[in-house]
């Protein structure tokens, strides 16, 4: 069954101007504009259409790899979507028949996948955290078609996303400064928005996971025009019930509706999105506060946070995309976005009192009011100089950011993690206190890829001037503003010894606000320490057979801090990062498809001036492996089984290397049955996460020291699709 398909023409054509006005009058432009096509320019166009052979170039992704759940390549920043084996930085994507095949419910689900990233709670709140080549990357710093500040920033659910992106390493050249102020250190996410294909689509899915949530969503695609130049597609989502954690219970709601045109020499893509989720009773992350090891992992489905805690998260979202061919080598393009969130946070974290799991909690609220903008502008262009290839990109972005915050605080009680205490909201006069702090990052990033000997070797050189401006305002009418700026160069090379196989190096940088001087015994406290920036040395290999692909990346990462030296506060203080990534990803035989990865990081505090010089950063495994595959059974013909390995290393928890965290692993399972039915096909999906139902710690804070992160108790996943 196709979506609104029907043999009524006069229908057809209504529906088609129907999307076309409402793209225009949500662009603000015209039916004028040169990027509309005539009736004479029908007659004489071929038909447009995308398929795996279309260039990866600018808002193109790159096709599916074998197997089709990841991708070789992803978006370099302004530089646009690129192949994996043309650029110097190792890029990779998950697909959408990756997240649907694994029942992902948000992000972190979908980069569990990676080894490279680690997956946390963020401070004081129950969003979603990262860590990319073991630096923090806020929820915040997710980009959506490459802009900054778009998506919700603390739980981005799956339905929303057709691609996940991850670029490894440091990003100011391509990316600038993220406007959540995590930098990009190891490396950026970016989440590519659901467009229409060529073909009608309309999957409609119910789903249930332990122990009670339920959810039903739909996804509907349809192109307009008789050359097939309009598109819509609407995926949405609604769920609610108990988690697999004891009297935890969540609701979501998520839309996301796309529209696009693509003509003979512009394209044009609008996306507005809204999500919704409350978490009551949610479980949090634990302060060791005075405990002298790491207590043992409670029960896996234990909640030892009082009922009170939970959050309530609302974002409305929608960005405008265009590219527009000013020849057969030269294309403009631009972007334009932002959202408006607003947070309800009530945290209870417990804060370790002794050994025995004993803790002391504080009934922490926060409201957060949050008004982001951002956009893009550039050209990106082809030149030959004789035997010498150039591609060029000329960029500006730039992201605005207004964080309107108040919180109140007020002690709650006693418990134990091991024996929970319900506590009630505590009655009292609470501190207060918050604050408006509006924050600018924008700058111009250009870049020229060299290509000699037939394309075989790539040169790219390339610099930004990046800009940083900070206004914050305390309820207590205070000012603390600051600006600053810095040039940050790149240099990378991708030599290709054969089709299959290609070398490549580079050094680049990412920038980051410094921070305040927060030590009040220093000269200088709260002043401003200005932009921080980080370099990075990396080498790797990569290679694609067709049906198997992968590589190998070995680098190092160095990452200034705030210190205080003589009195003073700077950034003398330093986090160095040195790793090896191995990837092996695709169809190595018919019926069986694998993805798999492991990393490897020895992260040093290489300078400090508090006696920890020597120790491993916090919240940072030792190693990361994750081993991921599936099989066509050949005793029952459409039955899959799947099955996913995550294996983490051991990590510290504070900064004196006290406090280490037992190394774990855990396993999880399906099946997936398709049958056709009436014209449909039915695929039904059975999972189970963490099978053996391990209790542990999965990490330390992302953001913080000493916070303890418990992992998912044993997870059960139903769910039924029907694609027409």
């Amino acid at each position: 069954m196709s979506l609104g398909n029907t043999s009524n023409t006069a229908a057809k054509r209504r529906k088609a101007g129907l999307l076309r006005a409402l793209t225009l009058i949500a662009m603000g432009i015209t039916p004028a504009t040169a990027w509309a096509q005539t009736s004479a320019d029908n007659q004489s166009l071929d038909t447009v259409t995308v398929t795996g052979s279309v260039p990866t170039y600018g808002d193109t992704p790159p096709p599916a790899f074998a197997g089709g759940q990841i991708a070789a390549g992803g978006r370099v920043g302004l530089i646009g979507e690129k192949d994996a084996m043309d650029v110097p930085f190792n890029v990779i994507s998950y697909t959408s028949e990756l997240m649907e095949n694994q029942q992902s419910q948000t992000l972190g689900d979908t980069l569990q996948n990676d080894a490279s990233v680690s997956v946390g709670l963020g401070f004081g709140i129950y969003g979603e955290a990262y860590k990319v080549r073991g630096f923090d990357l806020n929820g915040d710093d997710v980009a959506y078609g490459g802009l900054y500040g778009v998506l919700p920033r603390q739980i981005i659910n799956s339905n929303l996303a057709e691609r996940v992106e991850v670029f490894k390493g440091a990003s100011a050249f391509t990316s600038g400064i993220p406007i959540g102020g995590s930098g990009g250190i190891g490396g950026t996410i970016n989440i590519e928005p659901k467009h229409a294909g060529d073909d009608p689509m309309l999957n409609l899915s119910s789903g249930y996971r332990s122990d009670g949530y339920g959810e039903v969503g739909v996804d509907a695609s349809q192109r307009y025009g008789d050359q097939k130049q309009w598109g819509a597609r609407v995926s949405a989502m609604r769920g609610r019930g108990d988690t697999a954690i004891d009297d935890e219970n969540q609701r979501d709601t998520s839309f996301v509706v796309g529209l696009d045109y693509r003509g003979d020499k512009g394209r044009i893509l609008f996306d507005v999105g809204h999500q919704k989720l409350t978490l009551d009773g949610g479980r949090s992350s634990v302060n060791t506060g005075a405990a002298t090891e790491v207590p043992a992992a409670p029960d896996s489905s234990l909640n030892y946070t009082p009922s009170f805690g939970g959050t309530e998260l609302e974002t409305n979202f929608g960005m405008v995309r265009g590219e527009y061919d000013l020849t057969n080598t030269w294309t403009a393009f631009a972007a334009l976005g932002g959202n408006r969130t607003l947070e309800g946070i009530v945290s209870a974290t417990p804060r370790l009192t002794d050994d025995a799991g004993n803790a002391s909690v504080n009934d922490f609220e926060t409201n957060n009011h949050i008004d982001n903008v951002a956009s893009q502008a550039g050209l990106r262009g082809y030149v030959l100089t004789g035997a010498v290839s150039h591609d060029i990109t000329v960029g500006y972005s730039s992201a605005y950011r207004k964080f309107d915050t108040d919180w109140n605080f007020l002690a709650a009680g006693t418990t134990n993690i091991y024996d929970p205490v319900d506590l009630s909201r505590p009655d009292g006069t609470p501190f207060v206190g918050g604050s408006v702090t509006r924050t600018r990052s924008q700058g111009v990033t250009l870049s020229d890829t060299l290509g000699f000997i037939d394309d075989r070797l790539l040169l790219t050189l390339g610099a930004r001037y990046q800009e940083l401006e900070i206004d914050e305002r305390p309820n207590d009418g205070s000012s603390n503003r600051y600006a600053d700026r810095r040039v940050t160069p790149a240099v990378g090379a991708v030599f290709k010894t054969t089709d299959n196989i290609s070398l490549y190096a580079n050094y680049v940088e990412a920038l980051r606000d410094g921070g305040t001087v927060t030590d009040t015994t220093a000269l200088n406290f709260g002043q401003h320490l200005g932009i921080a920036h980080a370099e990075q040395q990396e080498v790797g290999a990569k290679f694609d057979y067709g049906n198997l692909g992968g590589g190998i990346s070995l680098f190092q990462i160095e990452l200034p801090s705030a210190a205080v030296v003589d009195g003073v506060g700077n950034l003398d203080n330093e986090q160095r990062n040195r790793g090896l990534e191995l990837s092996l990803y695709g169809e190595p035989t018919t019926g069986v498809r694998l993805f798999s990865s492991a990393t490897w990081i020895d992260a040093e505090l290489t300078k400090t001036q508090d006696g920890n010089e020597g120790n491993d950063a916090t919240g940072v495994p030792e190693y990361r492996f994750v081993l991921g595959g599936e099989w066509d059974t050949p005793f029952v013909e459409r039955l899959t089984a799947t099955g996913r390995v995550l294996h983490t290393g051991s990590q510290y928890a504070d900064v004196a290397n006290d406090l280490e965290l037992d190394s774990w692993t855990r396993l999880d399972l399906g099946l997936r049955y398709t049958t056709p039915v009436g014209g449909a096909d039915w695929i039904w999906r059975a999972g189970i996460d963490n099978v053996t139902d391990e209790n542990y710690w999965s990490g330390a804070s992302t953001s913080f020291a000493n916070y303890l992160i418990q992992g998912e108790p044993r997870t059960f996943k139903l769910s039924a699709t029907i694609e027409f």
